[in-house]
């Protein structure tokens, strides 16, 4: 079966949301896209992060974008929490200067700073809800 790919606006919200949240503000909403794919033969995948090149941006005269893509099969099964933590890991991949580029696996986005971004948003929620309690 080839892969199909679908929209994915559940992700979309969800990783707008987390873009505020963990304070990624170079990241700009509009030019981040999410799709939910179907039929990957990978096995280790979660989801992936495409880039619009520079080529396809001077060519088609866009700015830099970036697709989010979840590979279905196994990001569906996933719980809530790893959802997030495979999302912020996703968002994480995207510079400072959305440029169209990547950050890099080994210096920036590992398991540790995805781990300390998650523990800080969990850590930010409680201290919003701790707040509202009270006001």
């Amino acid at each position: 079966m080839p892969i199909k790919y679908f929209e994915a606006p559940e992700i979309k919200k969800q990783v707008d949301q987390l873009a505020e949240e963990c304070e990624f503000y170079h990241v700009v909403p509009q030019f981040v896209f999410c799709i939910r794919s179907k039929g990957s033969k990978a096995r280790r995948t979660i989801a992936r992060i495409h880039g619009l090149g520079r080529v396809w941006q001077g060519v088609l005269n866009l700015p830099p974008s970036y697709t989010i893509e979840v590979i279905s099969e196994i990001y569906d099964k996933m719980s809530p929490e790893d959802k997030e933590r495979t999302l912020i890991h996703e968002l994480m991949h995207i510079p400072g200067g959305f440029s169209g580029g990547f950050r890099s696996h080994k210096i920036y986005v590992n398991r540790k700073n995805v781990e300390m971004v998650y523990n800080k948003l969990q850590s930010d929620r409680a201290k919003r809800r701790q707040t509202s309690l009270f006001s």
